[in-house]
């Protein structure tokens, strides 16, 4: 790999966004163009993309531009996939064509990636706001605008741990994918491990998780970039709640467990996301889809009554243990019943 950074940008049907992303990166990439290469990846759309992508080949003709055109609609997690797979720099960084990013965040991004040897996965930390109302959105169970509560700014060598803290926070902070940098290495092993990784929406907390696992991890402290929120390709599918709550985020945490996590985490984690689905949307989808609810949601019920087996389990081994006497203790019991029987031998002498 002889370049460090890929900049890639997967799009479809988004021509005047992608102009504006392609204006944004021109003026940021400066001075670091022999650091980096662009790639953006046409979903067939059916625009003026292909313009645009030309527009701006000839335009930034200092860096390597590569752009691809799918013969046909992949679907957006497909075409995520193929900028993470067709990377051939040491990191990969794939950015939606819609999140505002700051002009200072490629400046610091090349300068962590070569001061730190063993990284694995950056974490960008970023505020949200609402698409229709313009507000803040303030992300759950952390306090402020910043959705990565983690302090990890000089690289993390747990990366399980920081993944850990981070991934039940908040689900959805290490699921943006314009916040995540992965080790490019590391990125395609997890997706030959997982190769339907694209059906599942929430995958990327998955590939975050397995590069986590096997390096160092930063989270910034500032945020470099804005996540706009109430917009995001999931929402608009029919069953998205039903599959997001009761089969794609326990995959998930299964698919974490096969790459090293705890069992008791994961399992944790299963319980915690039982307790948050909306008993509404099953009930929804009842109505509207009997047979696909049923499927969906019995697996669901089976692995969380497994989780609440497994956690018992392991919160009674653990109070056995606490319970369980010292080797010191043993031995003084054994001594001091010894001395007894000692006592007794000389009274009956």
């Amino acid at each position: 790999m002889s370049k460090l950074l890929t900049i890639a940008i997967p799009t479809y049907n988004r021509a005047e966004l992608l102009d504006k992303q392609l204006t944004w990166l021109a003026k940021a990439i400066k001075g670091f163009e022999s650091d980096c290469e662009i790639l953006v990846s046409d979903n067939c759309s059916t625009d003026h993309t292909q313009e645009i992508i030309k527009k701006w080949q000839n335009n930034l003709n200092q860096i390597t531009f590569r752009s691809n055109k799918h013969p046909e609609n992949l679907g957006v997690m497909k075409n995520i996939m193929y900028c993470l797979s067709s990377a051939e720099t040491q990191y990969i960084w794939t950015i939606g064509d819609d999140d505002p990013i700051q002009d200072r965040t490629i400046s610091y991004v090349i300068n962590k990636l070569k001061q730190q040897q063993n990284l694995s996965l950056l974490f960008l930390n970023f505020s949200g706001r609402n698409k229709v109302t313009g507000q803040p959105v303030y992300p759950p169970t952390i306090i402020g605008n910043r959705w990565f509560d983690a302090d990890c700014e000089d690289a993390c060598r747990d990366g399980k741990e920081i993944f850990e803290h981070c991934f039940a926070k908040s689900v959805g902070a290490v699921i943006f994918l314009t916040a995540s940098i992965y080790c490019t290495d590391l990125v395609k092993r997890a997706l030959q491990n997982w190769p339907d990784a694209a059906e599942n929406w929430i995958s990327l907390a998955y590939l975050a998780g397995y590069c986590a696992a096997h390096g160092d991890v930063i989270v910034t402290k500032e945020n470099y970039l804005e996540c706009i929120v109430g917009v995001s390709y999931w929402q608009k599918e029919p069953k998205a709640a039903l599959l997001m709550q009761y089969k794609h985020i326990p995959e998930v945490i299964l698919k974490l467990q096969e790459c090293g996590y705890s069992k008791q985490f994961c399992r944790q984690m299963l319980l915690r996301n039982s307790k948050e689905v909306d008993v509404k949307v099953f009930l929804g989808a009842l109505r509207r889809w009997p047979v696909s609810a049923i499927k969906t949601v019995i697996p669901f019920v089976a692995l969380v009554g497994l989780s609440v087996f497994d956690v018992m389990a392991f919160k009674q081994m653990r109070f056995a243990e606490a319970h369980e006497p010292s080797i010191q203790e043993v031995r003084a019991n054994t001594n001091g019943r010894r001395s007894t029987a000692k006592s007794i031998t000389k009274i009956k002498n």
